[in-house]
């Protein structure tokens, strides 16, 4: 599967990657996290401490892959990914280094072209990290024009769920048609306020991931959170790994 993390700023895409791509990984699956943001940390939240995080070297703008590109998928992942202690690999797409450097743009278009790839040889699932909010999907071609489904994340909040909804409208545009709506960091007092706002603005809550202090201190700390913490968001995080596993036994995910 090619799995784009989207939504808005803060609402937790990055643990959330990490975290179902670890499940992923922990299933016996060959995973491959893709980070997207001009500031990349989620090699962190995959194991790696921050000096091999810093050092993860980023795709250069200029690289196109596949077999009309300069590389391969196979000798990309040789020369740009890294493997990490929860089993995944991690690949930097972008990176801001420097003041006044330009767009992004040559890292996404990598993107673009990896997820366009038949990944089978190298990976079963790639998930992608993307970066906040929904430019990136209005790029000429869609940075995820060739990902399978989206997984909607949102906080219990009014923008972060209209972000969701002008998300699926550009889904649309692109040709994606499957994606779970994720619920994240929701306190007991906050499920219904965020089950009405997703009900009023026509937007899928399908996994609901509970808030946690745990999950806060890792992230703070920047490691990754222990199989033994926070049962509750574990416990999520599977269901999310099953619905999005059993669509490579369905073609259409409800």
């Amino acid at each position: 599967m090619k799995i784009g993390v989207v939504g808005k700023g803060g609402v937790g895409k990055t643990t959330l990657s990490a975290l179902l791509a670890r499940s992923l990984a922990d299933r016996g699956r060959r995973v491959l996290a893709v980070d997207t943001d001009s500031n990349p940390n989620l090699g962190l939240s995959l194991g790696l401490d921050p000096s091999a995080t810093e050092a993860l070297p980023t795709v250069p703008r200029s690289i196109v892959v596949g077999s009309r590109g300069d590389l391969t998928v196979g000798e990309l992942m040789a020369d740009y990914a890294a493997a990490t202690p929860s089993g995944v690999t991690v690949m930097s797409a972008l990176r801001v280094t420097e003041a006044a450097a330009g767009c992004t743009c040559g890292g996404h278009a990598t993107v673009r072209s990896l997820l366009g790839e038949a990944l089978d040889t190298e990976t079963d699932d790639t998930i992608v990290d993307m970066e906040a909010g929904i430019e990136h999907l209005s790029r000429s071609g869609g940075t995820l024009a060739h990902a399978d489904v989206l997984v909607l994340v949102m906080e219990p909040s009014l923008k972060a769920v209209i972000t969701v909804r002008r998300t699926i409208a550009l889904a649309h545009d692109l040709g994606i048609g499957a994606w779970v709506g994720v619920g994240n960091k929701v306190s007991d007092d906050q499920q219904d306020l965020l089950a009405r706002l997703c009900t009023d603005h026509d937007v899928p809550l399908d996994v609901v991931i509970p808030a946690s202090r745990e999950v806060v201190e890792a992230d703070r700390l920047g490691t990754p959170l222990g199989h033994g913490e926070a049962g509750g968001v574990w416990t999520a995080v599977e269901s999310l790994t099953d619905r999005l596993l059993d669509r490579l036994r369905a073609p259409a995910l409800q």
